[in-house]
């Protein structure tokens, strides 16, 4: 796998230079749909300099939360396609068609795919003053004592929740939801002990796993080669999960081609930059990707119906 988004990523700087298209003047607006404090946040504001400086563009940023990214998103969908405005969305992304019954807008219709910058397992922990060591405890506790234990999310409908959900289905156990309004807000009240099971990536744990929080599975169908010693939730025995937390951008659908691939380009080249790259893979826990259009939005109609089946099958509706 990470041979493979390697590759792309070094196909995508040997590929022969071309006319830079030009952008109208003004600075660009990247829409960050979630809180500051969070991972994707974060991970924009890795990003930015590194974009601006290879556009020739300022680049601004411009938190609108809400609606599980909804709301920032609709910003962009409903934005003019000059190329001034961009949004990058998290996993919530491929969820909320599902889950939100008026978004305001079509996600294929009004959005394109720019590049997916990358993914990661969740990683399903418990707080350091909590006596459970495995995955298995947690669940023979919630077996024995159900609705007593608490997990953590970022909201309502977002993938820890759906993935939480799913696992509570498989394992016949049942727990209590706490629903925070994003990562900022989960990761701090993960610290703080408030949560049984705080569940997000290692990104929006908020580099607290190992600290105050102690990694009992991670989400994914394989292990991570960023956590090779923490087994899935398969290995801990419940299988049947297989669920990636994940980040990208997208562009309102008008935006000319050219300028499309001209982003993409700067998003690649800023991901190769040896400090971003330790950022990500290191502290963040995030694998790398940086693909093209194409490869993006046939990983986003993936994840769409993938979850899609699991919000129909537990009923899951917003609050």
């Amino acid at each position: 796998m990470r041979a493979t988004r390697r590759g792309v990523l070094l196909a995508a700087l040997a590929s022969p230079a071309v006319a830079q298209p030009a952008w109208p003047s003004g600075p660009i607006r990247i829409i960050v749909p979630f809180p500051p404090g969070g991972s994707m946040d974060t991970i924009t504001r890795l990003l930015q300099p590194r974009i601006a400086a290879d556009l020739g563009q300022s680049i601004v940023i411009e938190n609108r939360p809400g609606a599980s990214g909804a709301l920032g998103t609709a910003v962009a969908a409903r934005a003019p396609a000059d190329g001034l405005t961009f949004v990058m969305v998290f996993d919530s992304h491929a969820v909320n068609p599902s889950f939100i019954p008026n978004l305001g807008f079509d996600p294929k219709r009004d959005l394109q795919p720019v590049s997916l910058v990358g993914s990661a397992p969740m990683i399903i922990t418990t707080h350091r003053a909590r006596p459970w060591q495995t995955l298995a405890e947690v669940i023979a506790a919630a077996r024995a004592r159900p609705d007593t234990i608490t997990y953590g999310s970022i909201g309502v409908g977002s993938l820890a929740h759906l993935t939480m959900s799913r696992l509570q289905q498989l394992a016949g156990v049942t727990m209590i939801h706490v629903p925070y309004r994003g990562g900022g807000p989960m990761s701090a009240a993960a610290a703080a002990g408030e949560l049984d099971m705080p569940v997000a990536s290692h990104a929006g744990l908020g580099g607290q796993v190992g600290v105050s929080l102690r990694p009992l599975a991670q989400t994914g169908a394989r292990r991570s080669s960023l956590f090779p010693d923490l087994p899935t939730v398969a290995e801990a025995g419940v299988p049947g999960i297989d669920a990636l937390a994940w980040w990208g951008m997208l562009a309102p659908a008008r935006v000319p081609a050219e300028i499309v691939t001209r982003m993409r380009d700067a998003i690649v080249k800023a991901l190769q930059v040896p400090e971003v790259r330790e950022r990500l893979s290191g502290p963040m826990g995030v694998e790398i990707v940086g693909n093209t259009p194409a490869e993006f939005g046939a990983f986003i109609d993936r994840q769409t119906e993938t979850w899609a089946a699991v919000i129909r099958e537990n009923n899951i509706r917003p609050e």
